[in-house]
């Protein structure tokens, strides 16, 4: 699974969405609960769903497909609010079957026009 995410302190999530044009899959305000955490910071997500996958730019290129054009967009929405912008790999490892984990020059290039992190999250189960 992969996520991208506009994070801030608050910003109208309703105009990032008109923005950007996309609609996102879950958006959040700065303290509302979420399976019993308290959200510190208001979020806009556009995420896949969990796939199979041996190769985690499968999961970042339908997310790439939607954004690469919205660089201008999300440099306003970035300056104009004070945001974060945040790509998340979400990997679960089972049987000891690993994807491979490498970013194509496509995605890395795209996150540095946008001054965003790349983060991994790695859950191995049993």
């Amino acid at each position: 699974m992969a996520y991208f995410s506009i994070l801030g302190d608050v910003f109208p999530l309703d105009e990032a969405t008109r923005t950007l044009n996309i609609k996102p899959t879950s958006t959040h305000q700065k303290g509302d609960t979420v399976r019993n955490h308290i959200k510190t910071e208001t979020d806009w997500t556009l995420s896949t769903d969990f796939q199979e996958s041996h190769d985690i730019n499968e999961q970042l290129n339908p997310l790439l497909n939607q954004l690469e054009s919205k660089i201008n967009e999300l440099q306003e929405l970035k300056n104009n609010y004070d945001l974060s912008l945040l790509f998340m790999v979400v990997i679960q490892i089972e049987n000891n079957e690993k994807p491979a984990m490498y970013l194509k020059s496509r995605i890395i290039n795209f996150a540095s026009a946008i001054n965003a992190e790349i983060h991994f999250d790695l859950y191995v189960l049993s």
